[in-house]
């Protein structure tokens, strides 16, 4: 019989100097740091921001950030081959912002078992070329895609296949150099934009959920992602053909693991525009809204089914003992310097995660944390993520100044 990486109650049954190691990876750590250290391993992270929350779950981080809130590929690949000298290390599971990097950290040497989708799995659906032509075959619907520039650029975006959270997608218009453009144009739909995601393992697939993405427009970016609400429900015919177009796509390219799936939802009908070929940030929704489906987190649920091939099978509740979900990303209206008291109230704060530390300098446009909240609707939910965010954006006018006055209404 195969066993899961961990067996049951075996949390509980170990001490923290027994328990294995994971190396979590990504432009934050944080949420796999947590769901890691709910499934009881041991958690090195390795991350641009080294927040407070993170390093609370993760004794041991290693930074991989450079310039420009990017990752630096020799500071990545350098922490990683030192995380493969930890004892009991089952392997490294990788986040966003590393799709530039897939093919290199699935084969480079020294470093930890990496646990996720392979490189050719990876290119069957990160390629454009390929997953656009697999689509078509399968009978899947997508808006039009190009790969020569439109001769009218009006109603087209831009998209780099190496992208994520919505950085790789901009407006063509006239003023563009598209001669020069290095990805592929896809013609705008319309619709909700939604994801889903799902754990794959030999060629089947298990659905956690659906959730609606939120995104503004930044400069000649229309959709960068800010935020998610969830669980959502949708029609059952087409939370039927959903399920079934995601298992066609695991059959065809044997995905492993948690990925998540972005479409359009309009009406009755939707639209694929890609996959992201690694854990989504919509696990925080799953996992805030349903712990007890997920009681060892969901990073668990990536491991059994990248080891041993194992796909959930989620507790079911009654409608009404589901709650929602949502998570927002709060940008910095101007630069600042956290304070220590900004910096500890935000720790207070159930809902503030991504805590930035004590003296951390943030460029106007740049992430301060995250909110994430749950109610039992989704008007709830938007209302409570504006509700904070407000009360955030008043603490950060008043960071500056130490004293306990400034932020008593913020916790």
């Amino acid at each position: 019989m195969r066993r899961s990486f961990m067996t049951p109650g075996s949390r509980s049954a170990q001490t923290p100097s027994q328990a294995p190691y994971i190396a979590v990876v990504g432009l934050s750590a944080r949420m796999l740091a947590q769901s890691a250290r709910r499934a009881g391993l041991n958690v090195a992270a390795l991350d641009i921001f080294g927040d407070r929350d993170t390093r609370r779950v993760a004794p041991l981080w290693f930074d991989i950030g450079s310039e420009g809130l990017s990752i630096d590929p020799p500071r990545l690949f350098d922490a990683l081959e030192r995380t493969a000298r930890l004892p009991r290390m089952l392997g490294f599971v990788a986040g966003s912002g590393l799709e530039p990097l897939a093919r290199e950290l699935c084969s480079a040497p020294r470093l930890p078992r990496f646990i996720g989708n392979g490189a050719e799995a990876t290119a069957a659906v990160r390629e454009p070329r390929r997953f656009f032509s697999l689509l078509d075959r399968l009978g899947i619907a997508h808006p039009a895609v190009s790969w020569q520039p439109p001769s009218d650029p009006a109603g087209w975006l831009v998209k780099h296949a190496d992208g994520c959270g919505g950085t790789h997608i901009e407006t063509l218009d006239s003023k563009l150099d598209k001669d020069a453009v290095d990805g592929y144009f896809q013609r705008m739909a319309p619709g909700r934009s939604m994801s889903a995601l799902f754990v794959a393992a030999r060629r089947k697939a298990a659905v956690i959920g659906f959730a609606e993405q939120l995104s503004v427009a930044a400069g000649s970016r229309p959709f960068l992602h800010v935020g998610s609400t969830g669980p959502v429900d949708l029609p059952p015919p087409v939370m039927a053909e959903l399920t079934s177009a995601i298992g066609s796509i695991v059959a065809n390219t044997d995905l492993s693991g948690l990925n998540s799936i972005d479409f359009l939802l309009d009406g009755d009908t939707f639209q694929v525009l890609e996959i992201n070929a690694r854990p989504s940030s919509t696990m925080t929704l799953y996992e805030s809204a349903a712990r007890q489906a997920w009681p060892r987190g969901l990073l668990a649920c990536h491991l059994d089914a990248c080891i041993n091939g194992l796909l959930p099978t989620p507790s079911l509740f009654p409608a009404a003992m589901r709650l929602i979900a949502g998570q927002r990303v709060l940008f910095a209206p101007r630069g600042l310097i956290v304070s220590r008291s900004f910096s500890d109230a935000c720790m207070r704060d159930p809902a503030c995660h991504d805590v930035p530390q004590p003296g951390a300098r943030i460029g106007a446009g740049e992430p301060v944390c995250t909110l994430v909240v749950t109610q039992s609707s989704t008007s709830a939910v938007r209302d409570e993520l504006e509700r904070r965010e407000a009360l955030l954006f008043q603490c950060i006018e008043t960071c500056h100044e130490p004293t306990d006055a400034d932020i008593s209404t913020f916790a």
